[in-house]
């Protein structure tokens, strides 16, 4: 509750500004009329409020009241164009009004304020910030810019552990570092700002890296290419390093040619190391052999043949749905308008969405936030998420109490916890068929 400054400042010269407390629930023109009848005749004909306004020696003044618990509190604003000594004066008389209507009042000075002054400080102010755009635009010769590159290029590229892998500056000291291929691929990202980096530099991992990866307080992105060559370093990296999340450059597209708005998208959008290399696994797997479908009996009772469809929306899935390297075989899955609805909503943004029993939304976060999510509630009952389903996921998810999760693929799924079951957004789009 504050007033702002919409008086006319051209002809004020100070602004007095006061709190006033109020035992008791008032309104603003209650306030005024205890200022204008406190103070009339306190000061004399010259200083005498009506008479100051009339002439246009203050301001109009503004109030700002608000009032809770059987009380009110305030702020008052008068601008003046008199001097120092009669605005001190009209100051202090304002102090001493102690009743608003049939309530006690404490009206209590805050500030004297000196609009002159305020304006040449931000003149100052204004003039130095010109002043010094002004000599940042003047063109430097040419051995300014020369000199200017090679200072640049000496602050940019650092070498990282005995193999003398190029990196960011700041890759030692940050607390999450970010693994490309190459060392262009370092280059383009510090351009960008980005300075936590460091380049495998081929296939095969440098011991260096492996160490950093698995130093206490590491939290470690692989930004690949989008590419084969990007799964291959994806593969050996899980294999000998810790990695939290994976980052990809668009399909076909390499992290050195990537604009400054496409390296932010895709840094936003990384997703847990175990889903992305689920993915990866899921591309180069066969394709299973479609099987038969058996031919159903013509001669099956009647009442199965005349009987009515369920009575609710709700979708069944397969009984076979698609895991990464083979099929397995689960009882039927029901499922409810709202999770088929969130399915369509988040395909394709690596969002998360959280349900209790009653279906109502408890969290939303991205895929790569997921799991501290799960860790931070106390249960959930359904999880869809624009992600892989994985081993790890499913026991996080059992310990929460979750009976159902839908994901846009799954992994192999060895332990299955009793009472909890998943089903892929390929199962939901192929009984829409």
């Amino acid at each position: 509750m504050e007033i702002g400054t919409d008086f006319d400042q051209s002809t004020a010269k100070y602004v007095i500004r006061a709190r006033i407390d109020i035992d008791g629930v008032v309104d603003k023109p209650d306030v005024i009329g205890a200022i204008f009848g406190q103070t009339e005749g306190l000061l004399g004909e010259d200083l005498d409020l009506r008479e100051l306004q009339r002439t246009g020696r203050i301001g109009r003044i503004q109030i700002a009241i608000r009032s809770e618990g059987g009380t009110s509190k305030g702020e008052i604003v008068i601008p003046v164009s008199l001097n120092k000594t009669a605005t001190a004066i009209l100051a202090a008389a304002l102090e001493t009004v102690d009743r608003v209507g049939p309530c006690t009042a404490k009206v209590t000075l805050e500030k004297v304020e000196d609009i002159r002054g305020a304006k040449r400080r931000r003149v100052v102010s204004r003039a130095i910030s010109i002043l010094k755009g002004w000599e940042e635009d003047v063109a430097p010769g040419t051995e300014e810019i020369t000199g200017a590159v090679e200072r640049a290029s000496r602050k940019t590229i650092v070498k990282f552990g005995p193999e003398k892998l190029p990196a960011g500056p700041d890759l030692e000291s940050s607390d999450e570092i970010i693994i490309v291929e190459g060392r262009a691929d370092v280059i383009n990202l510090l351009k960008n700002g980005i300075t936590n980096t460091v380049a495998v530099e081929g296939t095969h991992i440098p011991k260096s890296i492996v160490e950093l990866t698995k130093k206490k307080g590491k939290r470690v992105v692989a930004f690949l290419d989008g590419d084969r060559g990007g799964d291959l370093i994806l593969r050996e990296l899980m294999q000998v390093a810790k990695v939290d999340y994976i980052a990809r450059a668009p399909e076909g597209k390499e992290v050195e040619e990537l604009t400054k708005r496409e390296i932010s998208k895709a840094l936003q959008t990384k997703i847990p190391a175990d889903q992305a290399l689920a993915l990866v696994e899921e591309r180069k797997a066969p394709s299973p052999r479609k099987r038969k479908t058996p031919k159903r009996s013509t001669t099956r009772p009647k009442r199965e043949e005349i009987a009515a469809p369920p009575p609710t929306p709700a979708l069944e899935a397969p009984h076979t749905s698609r895991r990464i390297g083979r099929s397995v075989v689960r009882p039927p899955i029901e499922l409810d308008e709202e999770y088929i609805a969130k399915v369509d909503e988040i395909r394709e943004s690596f969002r998360a969405v959280l349900f209790d029993a009653e279906k109502n939304i408890i969290a939303e976060c991205g895929v790569a936030e997921l799991t501290r999510h799960l860790e931070d509630v106390e249960s959930v009952h359904t999880i869809v998420f624009d992600g892989v389903v994985t081993q790890r996921l499913v026991d996080l998810a059992a310990k929460k109490g979750a009976t159902l999760i839908i994901g846009a693929a799954a992994a192999d799924i060895e332990n299955k916890p009793p009472g909890l079951r998943y089903i892929t957004f390929e199962d939901i789009d192929r009984r829409r068929q």
